[in-house]
């Protein structure tokens, strides 16, 4: 049965792995973004495609490279998903300096040069977005699109996945509710989830949760057979299961039988059950799924564009640590409430203590394993980066990230479909590039 699991979840596992700390190196070993462009490719083309062009379910290779490259953009179309609706408002549009502005900066900031961590020879900023197999990227400065390109799958109008840049979204409408009084962040779990019984997490504090300072045991190890990932995987496919199968149905059944791994509190530890125990969490207090409340306290007074969606187990629950897909601009749009404290087109969606919390980060003496984050911390599901331009983000395998300036008073938004699902192989371009924009456009 364990073959059955690991052969099914092969997809999904990109939606789950956790970041790596290992410093980029080349990939000689791999096509390039250009050579593996999904219509280079020739993915999914023709009525009907030609049977080694096609990418399907239940084979579950579809987030293996090449092939996520075509995925990413279509991953509803291989797993059942629930709506973030936009509801049915006009949509606020963003706002743009003048094509031939917006064309002159396009151009400044493609010609950019920087040295990447470690490195021995300059890269430039469009040199860059093909390293690391950009799929999509949009900068706002001072509330303006200065940057926008496509790539890959994506369109104008299309949808990625978003990975564990999800659990982002779930960390911030747990702040925002902690901050409104609706949960106490001192409470232990059990104390908001009864049925959590014997579970480690029981006598977590919710707080403890949201920073990811459990003590629960949860291996993530691909390599090992036994890694806590297989059962996890199991109880979270949406797909039936072998009339044998006798584990935990669905996220929120595992959950009640995480065993203990360590002093809650102690340290940080990037652990993906714990952003699917805060999403059970926020629905039980607020009687909403995180779906909805997605929708009603982000999408719909934001002004979106598109709706977005968020893959669900087999009981229906989202996946609250990394299923949502969504549009590029609307994550700019939720840069921008996060840049402006709250704020978006004259509307206020929440306290600005709730972004104030999030970007004064966590502890940075509990953080530690991440060596492209020296001076790194985690804090309600962010990433706090502790630099010069107090810099804070929501981060994804791949590529994915929400990129937040406030000194630069930017917001870049990069989704992609790089090879390997570890975040210590990109960094070493993209954090030295994304610090070259912002001084750039500070110097504006």
């Amino acid at each position: 049965m364990l073959g059955y699991w690991k052969n099914l979840i092969t997809g999904v596992l990109c939606l789950l792995l956790t970041p790596v700390t290992t410093a980029v190196h080349a990939q000689t070993d791999v096509l390039s973004a250009k050579e593996s462009d999904p219509r280079v490719m020739g993915w999914m083309q023709g009525f009907p495609p030609p049977a080694d062009k096609l990418i399907t379910q239940p084979d579950s290779n579809y987030f293996s490279f090449p092939k996520l490259r075509w995925s990413v953009c279509h991953l509803r179309e291989f797993l059942p998903t629930e709506e973030i609706s936009r509801g049915t408002a006009a949509p606020v549009a963003l706002q743009y300096p003048s094509p031939a502005r917006f064309a002159d900066l396009r151009q400044s900031i493609d010609a950019l040069s920087f040295m990447p961590i470690n490195g021995e020879k300059e890269m430039t900023w469009e040199e860059s977005l093909y390293a690391n197999y950009t799929d999509g990227i949009l900068i706002l400065h001072k509330g303006q699109v200065v940057y926008e390109r496509y790539f890959g799958c994506l369109q104008e109008d299309g949808k990625h996945a978003i990975m564990s840049m999800t659990k982002s979204i779930t960390g911030l409408l747990g702040q925002i509710l902690v901050v409104e009084g609706v949960l106490d962040d001192t409470l232990l779990v059990r104390d908001v989830i009864p049925e959590i019984g014997e579970s480690a997490f029981a006598t977590v504090t919710i707080r403890e949760v949201m920073d990811m300072t459990t003590g629960v045991k949860y291996s993530e190890d691909y390599s090992d057979p036994n890694a806590d990932i297989w059962l996890y995987s199991a109880a979270a496919s949406p797909l039936p299961k072998p009339e044998d199968y006798a584990g935990p149905n669905g996220y929120w059944e595992y959950l009640q039988q995480v065993a203990a791994d360590g002093q809650h509190g102690d340290a940080f530890h990037y652990k993906t059950i714990n952003s699917d125990m805060l999403g059970w969490i926020i629905s039980r207090v607020t009687g909403k799924s995180v779906t909805e409340l997605a929708s009603d306290r982000l999408w719909r007074p934001m002004g979106a564009e598109q709706d977005a969606y968020q893959t669900v187990d087999g009981k229906g629950v989202p996946f609250a640590g990394g299923g949502v897909t969504a549009g590029l601009r609307d994550l700019g749009r939720l840069g921008l409430v996060m840049l402006n404290q709250g704020e978006i087109n004259g509307k206020k969606l929440f306290p600005a203590e709730v972004v104030q919390t999030i970007a004064a980060g966590g502890d940075p003496a509990k953080f530690s394993g991440f060596p492209t984050l020296p001076s790194g911390s985690y804090t309600s599901q962010w990433w706090v980066f502790h630099n010069d331009h107090g810099a804070y983000a929501a981060r994804g395998v791949h590529g994915q990230t929400i990129y937040v300036d406030p000194t630069a008073q930017m917001v870049l938004v990069r989704l992609a479909s790089f090879p390997r699902a570890q975040n210590g192989y990109i960094d070493p371009t993209s954090l030295p590039a994304y610090q070259a924009v912002a001084e750039f456009l500070m110097s504006q």
